[in-house]
């Protein structure tokens, strides 16, 4: 069986990694004595902060992942089903409109 991601995913630690950094956040800045609502919103403005600061190259690794999927579904030839090329929905729509 062929795994659908073959080693990491960059996205996945990234991602993973800002939700630990705005936990903590959260959490440090309720200890600090902030009301809930005013801590989650301190926390989202700190995360960011730190997560641009801190997080370069797990993000450009995210990009440059993305990007490569990006151009490898680009070069994939398409699945069947819904999803038809051009030709084969114009010559349909001809087919249709000649009788």
């Amino acid at each position: 069986m062929v795994a659908a991601y073959p080693g990491f995913v960059p996205l996945v630690v990234y991602t993973l990694l800002r939700l630990v950094v705005l936990v903590a956040a959260f959490f440090v800045i309720l200890w600090a004595g902030a009301q809930p609502l005013v801590a989650g919103v301190l926390a989202v403005v700190v995360a960011s902060a730190v997560s641009y600061l801190f997080l370069r190259r797990q993000r450009d690794a995210t990009a440059v992942w993305i990007a490569q999927r990006v151009e490898r579904r680009k070069g994939a030839t398409p699945r069947r089903g819904f999803a038809r090329t051009v030709a084969e929905d114009e010559a349909a729509e001809d087919a249709a409109t000649e009788r």
